[in-house]
């Protein structure tokens, strides 16, 4: 592969990549004014991000079984259409109903870009290159929740909110056009696969029913639905309790962005000298004494704004390190069911945190502590689950070098 294709390939894998979080973090700065246009709370809009992480985790386990029947181009050109007008709508939107159910297709719709980019590295790269190409999506989406509130609080502070949704629905345009004239068609459609229910869930639950699976999956989701309450309950946070603007809000959200990126990567490192199981069980140990001392300072009022900032900080860096390792650990059983395995643990992860930002929706007002509260208990339950599963893995499969697996958000 000449190194000009090889570019041309990864910008257009991880556009597809980034498609996803842009569409979640960008809209975040408009939460207030998208509540006084459409007559409602920001907790209610809030709702719009829970809904919007629905559609990701079912999206998630629709996409894989298609992508394998039909090919990759087809069902990501009708998936990237949905997106597409879904995004129009969201401009038009009166009523919240509205909105938050247009999010939730949005969601299905940009699902078909993110699941496809998955499926397409492992057809287009040779094994060795994989962690390689994977490594360079990661920091695509990395960049993204950096990007995209900084830019979506410039657009709607100087022309409003219905400008992000148009900015978003080009974006799906864009993409659309470099996935179709761009990329190859990299996989035969197989019209063994079967669509009907029944073999689909029996593929699922014999990923599930293996302990090694569970045990990881379950832990790093629940762990991981704090950076999820973290996201929703952030706008309520920082700009209706805290006061701070649009603008500034995205800047102090890219900021937060660095402390995940930045020890996601410090944990490439430190697995030269630790095993995985070793950096989870540190960096959950880390978190919960974290989240407990951040909720004891919540519930005596001691936190201002730039108090709240580092006690996040620090929280979602632990994140960072857990993360990669759990997913790495719950993906290892898997040579044969990779698919089915990744899009399992995807819709575990995301829909464990929408009931997480669910729950933010509904309790999160004018105090910061629900959030912190929400926060402590899925740490603490995470920690949990891990040392109560560990029991049954009777053999484990161990990552080796080779398997440098990178997944997250």
């Amino acid at each position: 592969m000449t190194t000009k294709k090889y570019i041309k390939l990864i910008l257009i894998l991880g556009s597809l990549t980034a498609l996803g979080p842009f569409s979640i973090d960008m809209y975040l700065p408009g939460f207030s004014e998208i509540a006084k246009d459409l007559h409602t709370s920001v907790a209610q809009v809030a709702m719009s991000l829970s809904s919007y992480f629905v559609g990701i985790s079912a999206g998630q386990l629709l996409y894989g079984p298609l992508l394998d029947r039909f090919g990759r181009k087809k069902p990501l050109f009708i998936g990237l259409m949905v997106y597409i007008l879904a995004s129009l709508g969201c401009v038009y939107v009166t009523d919240i109903d509205s909105f938050i159910f247009l999010r939730f297709i949005q969601a299905i719709g940009s699902c078909a870009a993110t699941v496809a980019s998955v499926a397409m590295v492992r057809d287009l790269f040779p094994v060795k290159d994989i962690p390689k190409v994977f490594s360079m999506l990661m920091l695509v989406v990395g960049l993204s929740p950096m990007l995209a509130p900084t830019v979506g609080g410039y657009v709607t502070e100087d022309y409003g909110w219905h400008m992000v949704f148009l900015i978003l629905m080009f974006m799906g345009i864009l993409i659309l056009i470099a996935s179709q004239v761009g990329l190859p068609n990299s996989y035969k459609p197989d019209t063994s696969i079967s669509l009907k229910p029944k073999p689909i869930i029996t593929n699922f639950l014999s990923v599930l029913k293996e302990p090694q699976f569970y045990t990881y999956a379950f832990t790093g989701a629940i762990a991981f639905s704090g950076l999820f309450s973290y996201v929703a309950a952030s706008p309520i946070v920082f700009m209706d309790i805290y006061h701070v603007d649009p603008k500034t809000y995205g800047w102090i959200f890219a900021f937060m962005s660095l402390s995940f990126i930045g020890s996601s990567q410090l944990n490439s490192i430190l697995l030269k000298k630790f095993s995985s199981e070793q950096m989870i069980f540190g960096a959950l140990i880390s978190q919960s004494v974290i989240s407990i001392l951040f909720l004891i300072l919540s519930l005596k009022n001691l936190l201002g704004l730039y108090e709240t900032i580092g006690m996040l900080f620090i929280y979602l860096a632990c994140l960072g390190i857990s993360n990669p390792n759990t997913a790495g650990l719950t993906m290892a059983p898997f040579a044969k069911n990779a698919g089915s395995a990744s899009a399992l643990m995807g819709a575990i992860q995301l829909g464990l945190g929408a009931l997480a930002s669910f729950a933010v929706g509904v309790f999160v007002k004018d105090s910061i502590t629900p959030m912190v509260a929400i926060m402590t208990t899925t740490t603490i339950t995470a920690f949990i689950v891990l040392n109560i599963g560990k029991r049954f893995i009777k053999e484990k499969v161990a990552l080796s070098d080779k398997d440098d697996l990178v997944i997250g958000h």
